[in-house]
């Protein structure tokens, strides 16, 4: 059986287990012909364990229409900075990380983090990818110990 043609392809960002039918979700979603409440709960079910263990982490997913109108959607990790701070235990980052710290992170937490990342990354290399989440760390006002 052949592949089905993609009409068209786009991502959208969402908090886990929190999709709602809000700007911008839902409008995206309507003129891209995916019914948004259909995509609502199932991507509301498939990031219940995700919600669970790091809260209100925003998770992009790669939705695709097909010519026959149906569509499907793929889940990516979720962004880097909000499992940063989710981690940190810390609701917003400093706006003057190289002054005031918001919060500490470890380096244990940052492996984990890697191991979540690792499929999306440009590399296999868990050590660059937690130099990438110590740099991230940093900028956001996160200090990092050792742990």
């Amino acid at each position: 059986m052949a592949a089905k043609k993609i009409s068209k392809q786009f991502v959208v960002y969402a908090v886990a287990w929190n999709a709602s039918p809000k700007p911008p979700l839902g409008p995206t979603m309507g003129q891209n012909g995916v019914p948004i409440g259909v995509f609502m709960k199932e991507f509301n079910d498939r990031t219940r364990d995700l919600q669970a263990k790091w809260g209100d982490v925003k998770v992009p997913a790669i939705v695709r229409v097909y010519i026959d109108k149906s569509y499907d959607f793929e889940l990516l990790p979720p962004i880097t900075s909000h499992l940063i701070l989710s981690k940190a235990k810390v609701a917003k980052w400093s706006l003057t990380p190289n002054k005031v710290k918001s919060g500490k992170i470890t380096m244990k937490d940052l492996l984990e983090i890697a191991e979540i990342k690792k499929p999306v990354m440009n590399t296999e290399d868990i050590d660059s990818i937690v130099k990438s989440l110590i740099g991230t760390a940093k900028t956001l006002g996160i200090e990092v110990i050792q742990g």
